[in-house]
């Protein structure tokens, strides 16, 4: 099943408010100069894993993704668990800016 926008708040909420708090500040501290809202960044994140296949695996399971402040940049990672019950850390991913496709 696909990963939708909503399956990504979800994976960020449950990472803890801290995280979704992160990803809101990222947004609004910035303006007037504009960022993507917290939405456009979970509907990117839910193409780009959509894209790199991993919807298609049967295997993982999103059980939180973390989200970072870095400079005037915003950085989340994934924790998956694997159907063995190990998990999968991706590498993190920051490339969010407001006039890119992201």
């Amino acid at each position: 099943m696909p990963f939708t926008r909503e399956a990504i708040r979800a994976a960020i909420e449950r990472a803890g408010e801290d995280h979704w708090r992160a990803l809101i500040a990222h947004h609004e501290e910035p303006y007037p100069r504009p960022t993507p809202t917290p939405g456009d960044i979970a509907r990117a994140e839910a193409t780009r894993l959509n894209a790199l296949g991993l919807a298609d695996r049967t295997d993982l399971r999103l059980l939180e993704t973390r989200v970072r402040r870095v400079g005037e940049e915003v950085e989340l990672v994934h924790l998956f668990q694997r159907s063995d019950g190990s998990e999968l850390v991706l590498e993190p991913f920051r490339n969010y800016a407001p006039d890119s496709d992201t």
